[in-house]
């Protein structure tokens, strides 16, 4: 069993969910049940995997939480890519987020070779 809460990667995540949501705020209403949704369920989805995970009996069963965490890393960027050609948030905003996610799917994908 891992302590989640001291795994870097975990922290980030959280950060990165957080962010997310703050984001999130400044988008119009018509998209908050739509794509917006999307967004904060997959932004929560990475810490939350991350921490089931850790949680496990073994190993193999960690690393299969990871992988579903690291699919919603890509899911997560996937849609703010979108978000980004959608104009619904500035720029910049858009790129530190994608950033952000960036590195935590490189933080969680090399965590998930050295469990093996």
């Amino acid at each position: 069993m891992h302590n989640f809460e001291k795994l870097l990667f975990w922290q980030k995540s959280m950060t990165l969910a957080k962010s997310v949501y703050l984001a999130c705020q400044s988008i119009s209403n018509d998209e908050k049940f739509g794509l917006i949704s999307q967004i904060k369920r997959s932004a929560v989805s990475i810490p939350s995997n991350v921490a089931e995970g850790s949680g496990r009996n073994s190993n193999k069963e960690f690393n299969h939480f990871l992988a579903i965490a690291l699919g919603s890393a890509f899911e997560l960027q996937t849609q703010l890519i979108l978000v980004k050609e959608l104009n619904l948030l500035h720029e910049e905003k858009v790129n530190v987020l994608l950033s952000e996610v960036s590195e935590v799917q490189r933080m969680i994908y090399s965590f998930k070779n050295n469990l093996k």
